[in-house]
């Protein structure tokens, strides 16, 4: 990927931006409140950012996944979990949605992939669930249009907290806004 430099969407208008950060901060919250497991989420967003090929969210969000006690091997073949054999039937039913939502030119949310998720979730953890998988596709998008760039981390920095959250994206470092 070049490095040349990229119109940066947040930097732009950052009034935008704000926005977009602050709804992630309320959709972390709604997602929370309405029995979206934390970690659960952070699949869903790792999902997503592999699909776009957004590195920047997937270093955030397989430090957040790290740091709530996801396991090296769960990540790492995360990208095969149909085969993988390792996640639970509810874990499947939201990379399935995750998949068909950010994919979704390739024929739309199917009426299989919708029923398996309500069958595990109830309306309002479908609903949450729904909207942590949109904003991440908006981040995704901001960030790999803007071509946010991950530079290797210095070895004092390489265990410390990520300046970006899905809790407060408006916080970005200063080199580049985060998604």
């Amino acid at each position: 990927m070049t490095k040349a430099a990229r119109v940066h969407l947040s930097k732009t208008f950052p009034s935008v931006y704000e926005k977009l950060a602050a709804l992630s901060t309320e959709v972390g919250q709604v997602a929370r409140d309405n029995g979206i497991e934390p970690l659960l989420s952070e699949l869903v967003q790792m999902r997503a950012s592999q699909i776009t090929g957004c590195a920047y969210c997937l270093r955030v969000h397989t430090k957040k996944a790290l740091a709530l006690g996801e396991t090296a091997e769960r990540l790492t073949v995360l990208p095969a979990w149909r085969e993988a054999g390792l996640y639970s039937e509810r874990e499947r039913a939201a990379l399935a949605l995750c998949e068909a939502m950010t994919l979704i030119s390739d024929g739309h949310v199917s009426d299989e992939v919708y029923e398996a998720a309500r069958a595990v979730f109830s309306e309002k953890e479908f609903a949450a669930l729904s909207w942590v998988i949109v904003s991440i596709n908006a981040f995704n998008r901001v960030a790999v249009t803007s071509r946010y760039l991950v530079d290797p981390l210095p070895a004092e920095s390489a265990g410390a907290a990520h300046p970006d959250s899905p809790d407060n994206h408006a916080e970005a470092p200063a080199t580049q806004p985060a998604p």
